[in-house]
């Protein structure tokens, strides 16, 4: 009566070694956070700060009152605004355009039938082992040939159908949404563009969210590219025009802080809000 009404071992408290396990385990992810996030903090931080004041040693740790004198230096120096203007447009249409493509491939790839589907998805996932500063001199020669040197459609319209991208669609699609369900369409008579158009499409959102994140994100920080393909200061992406405000001897760290920190608060606000919609679409499919 005494052992059953005792407590049973290991239910309702924890071993002192596992309870010791699970703090060293948090010790070391806060220390891992506090690394990754040291780079964020200190770039905000000399954002506010002279050019000498970034260089004293120990550097400052904390938020000072030259913001506006920077922001000025960064607007006389390059045309901000354009640039981060052609940024947002450049990364709307790859967006727009990869999410168009790849959904429509991922539809073809995973739920209809026509000859040399299994070659041709073989070929798509292969491009996938190539390094990407292979594709960037025949990229410059067809946008050299097409006269799209220094202009903003040579930066979305090249990676637009991406092999990642056919990939998650096409998984994501095969165990989503019903063969059944696309069969039954096709037997009342709807077209195929109507069938993913009015069904694979709403099925396909999370997936579809989450490739949204990563392109806008890639595009956002694509930083080879515009320097292959882009001539003209105005017409540069933001990444390219900050990276023009480095020289030798004369760098304004302060300016060149505050239009990166600029340049990564709408990254961190669009993370925070999707974060979980990233995470959920990557691993949706997983198990069934």
């Amino acid at each position: 009566m005494s052992a059953a009404a005792g407590t049973v071992p290991g239910i309702g408290r924890q071993e002192p070694g596992a309870l010791a396990a699970r703090w060293i385990a948090y010790l070391i992810v806060a220390i891992g956070a506090l690394f990754m996030l040291a780079p964020f903090w200190f770039m905000f931080v000399f954002a506010t700060h002279s050019r000498g004041e970034i260089f004293n040693l120990p550097p400052p740790v904390w938020f000072g009152n030259d913001l506006a004198h920077n922001f000025k230096l960064l607007t006389e120096r390059i045309p901000f605004w354009n640039n981060l203007g052609w940024s947002i447009y450049v990364a709307l249409m790859a967006t727009g355009l990869t999410l168009l493509f790849c959904s429509m491939a991922g539809y073809a790839f995973a739920l209809m039938e026509f000859r040399f589907k299994k070659p041709l998805f073989a070929l798509v996932m292969a491009t996938m082992l190539l390094p990407s500063f292979m594709n960037m001199i025949p990229t410059f020669m067809i946008m050299d040939a097409l006269g799209w040197i220094d202009q903003q459609r040579a930066l979305y319209v090249p990676g637009a159908a991406s092999a990642f991208g056919i990939f998650l669609m096409r998984q994501f699609a095969s165990s989503a949404v019903p063969k059944e369900l696309v069969e039954a369409a096709r037997m009342d008579g709807c077209g195929e563009f109507a069938i993913y158009w009015r069904i694979v499409l709403p099925l396909m959102k999370p997936a579809l969210g989450t490739l949204a994140l990563i392109t806008f994100i890639t595009s956002w920080n694509n930083f080879i590219n515009p320097l292959v393909v882009m001539r003209s200061l105005p017409n540069y992406t933001l990444p390219l025009a900050l990276r023009s405000l480095q020289s030798t001897m004369n760098t304004e760290w302060g300016a060149l802080m505050c239009g990166s920190a600029i340049a990564t608060i709408p990254l961190i606000v669009l993370f925070a809000i999707t974060s979980r919609q990233l995470i959920a679409g990557l691993t949706a499919g997983a198990v069934k």
